[in-house]
């Protein structure tokens, strides 16, 4: 005899909450136009930055970890894997770079776990291209709402958001795209719990594992979509239990589980998700326009005494501090989540994409001579995490300070980035990871022609063209 509920919080009318956003996600909803359209923007940035990513480093030691041959594609790479390895790798490379996605308000990437997990289900189980359309669009809604449960706290406790949440949203992306019901679906989201995961360390040094959290979660969300299938029972009360997952790693924070149910299948959260337009941290984009407008009026660097800029406190343990450490970063990679350095070197290049955040850019003595000027102070009216903006002021040699400031995140909700512009990006981003023009443009309409796939196998062609 199995016991599923010992000792457990009273479920919420109608069900357990994992009941409830199941029922809802496996029945018949509208696919919207603007949701349809962010989901396919996702899709054609992840493809891009996959691709950037291809011959990293990190990438080469993942990649060689996999000694599970298969039928799924891992964007860039000729053979094919196994579909956990496809999505781990996949994952991976998509946040490898910090270019991937963000949501604003409360801050989590989103499709850097969601769609290597759907496109893994999908490939391997031969669903149509509307089955993966789908689920991409129930993943990215569900991190959008899981995240706002207990904002903040996770990252608080010292965990990755993108590994605990993005576990979440990956087993409901692959899940939906798999046509799982209800009851398959509650005992996923219950197995997805015990493998929510992620650190927070490699902030004190720049490791790769925060590259590495959301491959982990869309390898993971795959495989917990499986077992529910498969009919492996996971606890229905793991959002609301007395040991659920915002309770554990939210530290005991208060939960709002409204978001979870409000509107669910009806109104997209996801349609607000924002494209970088930097490779780095999101909170540095408002300052580098900063920095540029200052850079295009003339401004030369041996006539800046100083460059103060107000900051949110819930900035400052992240890109700020330790200050000495993230005016000197060690690696490209460090750098990326420093904001003298992202100023500095946006102001020296004019731009602050793949090619400023490298190792050698980090020894450029100009550079770090400028970061070594740029310093912040807390602005207690600072409107963060619900806005993201910059404003720096300037110390000229002449006495004279100036200030510029810029008051939204441009590639957010009040200034997104538009197809276009996100194709340009996509067309980089394959140069950068030296991908023929011709196999970048069949890629691109992979992305573009998604709901007319009538088999996801036909992945298959893309790795020919590597």
């Amino acid at each position: 005899m199995s016991v599923r509920n010992v000792n457990v919080a009273l479920p919420a009318p109608g069900g357990a909450l994992a009941e409830q956003i199941a029922a809802v996600l496996t029945r018949p909803w509208p696919v919207t136009a603007g949701a349809a359209e962010t989901a396919v923007n996702d899709l054609l940035d992840m493809a891009g930055l996959c691709i950037a990513a291809r011959r990293s480093d990190y990438i080469t030691a993942l990649v060689n970890t996999e000694d599970q041959a298969g039928d799924c594609t891992a964007f860039g790479h000729p053979g094919g894997f196994s579909a956990a390895g496809a999505a781990l790798i996949n994952g991976t490379a998509t946040h490898g770079e910090d270019f991937d996605d963000t949501l604003e308000g409360a801050p989590i990437r989103v499709g850097a776990m969601v769609l290597p997990a759907v496109l893994a289900a999908a490939e391997r189980h031969h669903r149509t291209g509307t089955d993966a359309l789908r689920g991409i669009i129930a993943g990215l809604e569900m991190v959008c709402r899981f995240n706002h449960v207990v904002p903040g706290a996770i990252h608080k406790a010292g965990f990755h958001p993108v590994g605990v949440i993005g576990v979440l949203g990956a087993t409901a992306g692959a899940g939906v795209a798999l046509g799982l019901n209800a009851q398959q679906l509650t005992d996923a989201f219950g197995i997805a719990g015990s493998f929510a995961s992620g650190l927070g360390e490699f902030l004190s040094e720049g490791a790769w594992t925060k590259r590495l959290h959301p491959g982990w979660a869309a390898q993971s969300g795959y495989r917990a979509a499986l077992l529910g299938q498969a009919g492996f029972n996971g606890p229905r009360t793991i959002f609301e239990g007395p040991r659920n997952l915002f309770r554990v790693f939210g530290r005991d924070a208060a939960p709002d589980y409204a978001p979870l149910l409000a509107g669910l299948g009806e109104q997209w959260r996801m349609e607000r998700i924002a494209f970088k337009p930097y490779a780095c941290g999101t909170m540095i984009h408002p300052y580098i326009d900063c920095i540029l407008q200052l850079r295009r009026e003339g401004i030369q660097a041996q006539h800046i005494v100083a460059i103060e800029c107000d900051t949110a406190e819930g900035l400052v343990d992240r890109l700020w501090e330790p200050l000495a450490a993230k005016q000197r970063p060690t690696s490209g990679y460090a750098a990326k989540f420093s904001m003298p350095f992202a100023m500095a070197v946006a102001f020296y290049e004019g731009d602050a994409g793949l090619a400023q955040f490298t190792d050698v850019k980090v020894t450029q003595r100009a550079v770090l001579d400028l970061a070594s000027r740029i310093h912040y102070r807390i602005d207690p009216h600072n409107d963060y995490p619900r806005n993201y903006s910059g404003h720096l002021r300037v110390t000229m040699t002449d006495g004279t300070v100036r200030e510029w400031h810029q008051g939204h995140f441009r590639g957010g909700v009040r200034e997104p980035l538009t197809r276009a512009e996100l194709i340009a990006k996509f067309n980089s981003n394959i140069a950068w990871g030296g991908l023929s023009p011709e196999a970048g443009e069949q890629l691109r309409q992979f992305c573009l022609t998604l709901p007319e796939v009538a088999d996801m196998q036909t992945l298959v062609r893309l790795r020919q063209q590597v």
